[in-house]
């Protein structure tokens, strides 16, 4: 914040012009007392002036109101139920000194007493406080003024939004944040000022805020750090939120704060045109690559991930967030990239060496991702097509190496939707039949292909007889229309059986 003396009461008692001296002892007083913020300063000798006073002021008395017997400890506590900050009392004008039971009701209640000289008007300490009022409100707009154009220059910055967070947090001498509209933070001045769980906490905080659609300022709790949070963007467009760990900003802090939102409103929709357009150009620059011709992403981009690299592609992954994720992790570490968006989802390029990135990002962002071998950039359609290949089996999220999935059989990359479609169909008068009949032709068929078609082995293992087993594999082929006595119809069979669902 500026460094502008607030008008406290500590302040009007510095002021030598007006020889004001405390009488309470400041080790008695309340933490702060005399630092608080004085609203106004207002003088009366009414026995109850409470009706006329507002909160956060100083009054001032003679005490002719104590001529009549009242009684002063009362005074003193409509005084301080009201929320008046100081009593000062001005000595040698009705009375000499001031009463001893107005000193022990003070200090009873915590309520500051000081003493005005007989030469000093009640209303030079008035306008001793308004000049001070009128000081800090300059020295504000002055501080406002400067505090504008340094935002203005950390915009023009390489890196503008992020300069201009890190001014806003060093000017209002306050922890500063920019959450984009995926609750990641995107830059904070200083870095390590909040906590990693609070952080956390508050990124989950500015989702639901966005989620909402909440435009006003919120104020929030978390783990005893107050935090204010200001939407960027408005109506159906929020782009971000800027946090502010602080509870409350003056109107010239608050102006401040709304020409950072202004600033980094237009810096985001411009960030996101450039997004726009880079993907576009990207998804060119895919195309180009999967004719296995690396020229035209070179010229344009500069240069490529090296060889041998890796093929990546996420399914439903949220391009935005992960690209911000790798544009992050080059600038720190330098690690190439290409990154594209097609119909097949989110495809990645990377060098080989860098191939562990892929499994961070998976537990990340809760995707899966397939993963190619390593391969040269005249082989990138092949890798390509292994990286789909692996992202289409079956199983959980994380990233799937198409190593991995072709390792067990051939049969395991055959297995597409429209082979399953097939072998289903195919099957189907065999296990309508079963599920007719209660019998077991195709677990019998099954067993029978896994040893060898032998059927003594194949009927032991089934708990029947031979010639019962044999009997099951002719009723079998009749139905499928299948001659079980040759090699390929057997192979066929097995195909159909690994390939249908269960």
């Amino acid at each position: 914040m500026a460094a502008a003396e607030e008008p406290t009461l500590r302040a009007l008692l510095r002021r030598r012009d007006l020889g004001l001296t405390l009488v309470s002892r400041e080790d008695d007083l309340p933490e702060s007392a005399l630092d608080r913020s004085l609203r106004w300063v207002h003088s009366s000798d009414l026995e109850d002036p409470t009706p006329f006073l507002s909160e956060d002021l100083a009054l001032l008395t003679t005490g002719r109101q104590f001529d009549e017997q009242g009684d002063i400890d009362m005074y003193v506590g409509r005084l301080a139920d009201r929320g008046v900050l100081g009593l000062g009392f001005g000595t040698e004008v009705h009375r000499s000194g001031i009463p001893e039971e107005l000193i022990h009701a003070c200090a009873a209640r915590g309520m500051p007493l000081f003493e005005v000289p007989y030469r000093t008007p009640f209303i030079a300490v008035a306008r001793a406080h308004s000049e001070a009022i009128a000081a800090q409100a300059y020295a504000r707009r002055s501080w406002a003024l400067d505090t504008q154009r340094a935002l203005a220059l950390a915009a023009l910055r390489p890196h503008g939004l992020d300069a201009t967070i890190a001014e806003l947090g060093r000017r209002l001498d306050v922890w500063a944040g920019m959450f984009d509209a995926a609750g990641a933070l995107l830059s904070s001045h200083p870095r390590d000022g909040v906590e990693p769980d609070v952080l956390d906490d508050l990124g989950e905080r500015v989702i639901e805020i966005l989620t909402r659609g909440l435009e006003a300022g919120q104020s929030l709790t978390i783990e005893h750090r107050t935090f204010t949070l200001f939407t960027v963007g408005r109506g159906g467009h929020l782009r971000g939120v800027i946090a502010l760990a602080v509870d409350v900003l003056d109107a010239e802090a608050r102006s401040v704060v709304t020409s950072v939102i202004a600033m980094a409103g237009l810096a985001m929709e411009q960030s996101e045109q450039l997004a726009r357009s880079r993907r576009r150009l990207h998804a060119q620059l895919l195309g180009s690559l999967l004719a296995d011709d690396p020229g035209l992403a070179r010229r344009v981009l500069g240069g490529l991930p090296p060889a041998p690299m890796i093929v990546a592609v996420a399914a439903d992954a949220p391009a935005g967030p992960l690209t911000d994720w790798w544009e992050r992790h080059r600038s720190e570490h330098g690690t190439p990239f290409f990154l594209a968006e097609s119909e097949d989802g989110v495809t990645l390029c990377l060098s080989a060496g860098d191939e562990h990135l892929l499994d961070e990002i998976a537990v990340r962002f809760g995707i899966r991702v397939g993963v190619s071998d390593p391969e040269g950039y005249d082989a990138f359609s092949r890798a390509h097509a292994q990286a789909l290949t692996a992202l289409r089996q079956q199983g959980e999220r994380g990233a799937v190496r198409y190593a991995d999935t072709v390792g067990s059989s051939i049969l395991t990359a055959l297995a597409t939707d429209e082979a399953r479609l097939v072998a289903e169909s195919r099957l189907a008068p065999l296990r309508e039949h079963d599920a007719r009949t209660g019998s077991d032709l195709e677990r019998s068929l099954r067993t029978w292909l896994e040893h060898d078609a032998r059927a003594e082995s194949a009927a032991t293992a089934l708990g029947v007889h031979r010639h019962t087993l044999r009997s099951r594999i002719a009723q079998a082929g009749g139905m499928l229309g299948i001659d079980l006595s040759s090699f390929p119809a057997r192979a066929e069979l097995w195909t159909l059986l690994q390939t249908a669902r269960d």
